[in-house]
């Protein structure tokens, strides 16, 4: 098992947290992990992406220039990234604000209205763990709930951890998203 995904969006929209849970959550589940952050100077506002591999194997480099799962959370991270979906790979993507929508027929898109789902739930900043739900009922490789807990544990500083039940929630909303 092999899994080479990508997140991409904003700053400010999670990624980074979404990237580093995963990467947690994979951990614990005793994989092999690479986490490869990237952001612009103004992080909050510029573009931001992460890079997650999760394997049985050894990693040889946190580098890809294709990527099994595609998640894009704005139209600029779509175009970008969208292409570079492997043939038979999956995308996902936000559909809040995006106005050209991916036409690739070799591959599995999943729209998901993310930003509706967190207003749904009542925790607007929620909306990484919606996402992240979509993500975790889309891969192939399903991560045991637990893990993923243990990955927000891990990943949250403890003044936070109050918020684990409402992320759980989100998560869980996430999970229904695909095929809506």
């Amino acid at each position: 098992m092999k899994e080479e995904i990508i997140i991409a969006g904003f700053g400010g929209q999670g990624v980074l947290s979404m990237g580093k849970i995963l990467a947690y959550s994979g951990l614990m589940d005793d994989k092999e992990v690479t986490w490869m952050p990237s952001y612009g100077p103004e992080q909050r506002g510029g573009t931001a992406n992460v890079t997650v591999i999760l394997s049985d194997e050894r990693i040889s480099s946190p580098v890809l220039d294709t990527y099994d799962i595609v998640v894009a959370l704005n139209q600029q991270s779509l175009d970008k990234f969208s292409p570079r979906v492997k043939k038979g790979g999956i995308l996902i993507y936000d559909t809040s604000g995006i106005h050209k929508l991916p036409e690739r027929n070799d591959i599995t898109i999943y729209p998901v209205n993310a930003m509706e789902a967190t207003m749904e739930i009542g925790h607007p900043k929620a909306y990484n763990m919606v996402v992240m739900g979509a993500l975790l009922e889309a891969m192939p490789y399903k991560l045991p709930m637990e893990n993923v807990v243990k990955g927000l544990e891990k990943s949250l500083p403890e003044r936070h951890h109050a918020l684990i039940p409402v992320n759980r929630q989100a998560i869980e909303k996430g999970r229904t998203l695909l095929g809506s």
